[in-house]
């Protein structure tokens, strides 16, 4: 989609006067098929989205818990694609968030069934572990492109079995839900409305 990489180039500041010339039609092309700008990033979204869970559904096709890491590392790759979308990918509440969120629950479960990874994991750790490698991704960006990886082995790493507790509990779903509601520009503009 054209859309996902002039966002990648530009952020998702980039004009729809820009996606238009990238995709080679005209700008009422394009107001056809999306009514307005948010309409074309919520595709964009809901794209990635799908993509994310078809990684998660493949990943859990992979052998003796292998499949969340697996996971962790073609969705970081994917990320790196698709720098554009990042900052609406983590703060939305799309409605397939919460099928990625039940596949990744399986994947952790899977792994720690099989001793990959530390019992008191959570699929929250996991939204952590995304939201960080977003920071990293968008921070590194053509000066170190690759950058991820190692920050990645070094988190799969630390998610590996050992004898001692954590110190800190995990962020709730709770937390983790108010976090997505007022990161999302959506749901800030509509509560600012009705003051």
């Amino acid at each position: 989609m054209a859309a996902g990489q002039v966002f990648t180039e530009k952020g998702l500041e980039a004009s729809v006067a820009d996606v238009a010339r990238a995709a080679g039609v005209g700008m009422g092309t394009l107001y056809r098929r999306f009514a307005s700008k948010e309409a074309l990033i919520e595709a964009l979204v809901s794209d990635v989205l799908e993509q994310t869970i078809a990684m998660a559904r493949e990943a859990a096709e992979r052998p003796e818990g292998t499949g969340l890491e697996h996971f962790l590392q073609a969705s970081c790759s994917y990320q790196a694609e698709h720098l554009g979308c990042l900052p609406k990918l983590w703060s939305t509440d799309h409605p397939l968030i919460a099928t990625a969120r039940t596949l990744i629950d399986d994947l952790v479960a899977d792994a720690q069934a099989h001793g990959r990874v530390r019992d008191d994991l959570t699929s929250t750790d996991i939204s952590l572990v995304l939201w960080s490698m977003r920071g990293v991704l968008e921070t590194t960006g053509a000066n170190a492109p690759d950058a991820w990886r190692r920050h990645l082995d070094i988190v799969v790493a630390g998610m590996r079995p050992a004898a001692e507790a954590l110190a800190h509990r995990p962020v709730s779903q709770q937390q983790i839900d108010r976090i997505l509601a007022r990161r999302d520009p959506s749901t800030t503009a509509s509560r600012e409305g009705a003051r």
